[in-house]
């Protein structure tokens, strides 16, 4: 069985996207990916879906969803972003916290660099789980 990865932020629109979507792609299917919200927006934020699309990962076709235990319980590990005390504690599981800014309300420039920060970390947690 794939070890799982469980990307969490708030609205799920923007951070939790981008860092899934990186992740899928550099892991090729070593790692099961995932992403939530503790509190899901209605659509994913266009200019994290134009920032993306840039680097040749469409992630336009994606929506938001709720966190929900099964998802939690079934990872090995949470990433967490931002979401503070909106994301619940699920003892026994290995979390590790990204202080990355919120893209949301930000022009597409700021945009890019937040995914390009995320694009570092998600490649050397990588490195990390699956060298």
């Amino acid at each position: 069985m794939a070890l799982q990865v469980l990307f969490l932020c708030v609205h799920n629109a923007g951070r939790s996207q981008m860092a899934a979507a990186l992740l899928e792609r550099y892991a090729a299917g070593r790692i099961e990916v995932r992403s939530a919200g503790s509190d899901p927006a209605r659509a994913l934020n266009p200019a994290v879906v134009a920032a993306m699309a840039e680097v040749g990962i469409d992630i336009s076709k994606r929506a938001p969803k709720a966190l929900d235990d099964e998802a939690a319980e079934k990872a090995d590990v949470l990433v967490t972003m931002g979401c503070g005390d909106g994301c619940p504690y699920y003892a026994g599981k290995r979390y590790i916290d990204w202080e990355v800014p919120d893209p949301a309300g930000r022009p597409l420039d700021e945009v890019r660099a937040i995914r390009d920060e995320i694009d570092r970390k998600v490649r050397a947690l990588l490195a990390e789980l699956a060298p």
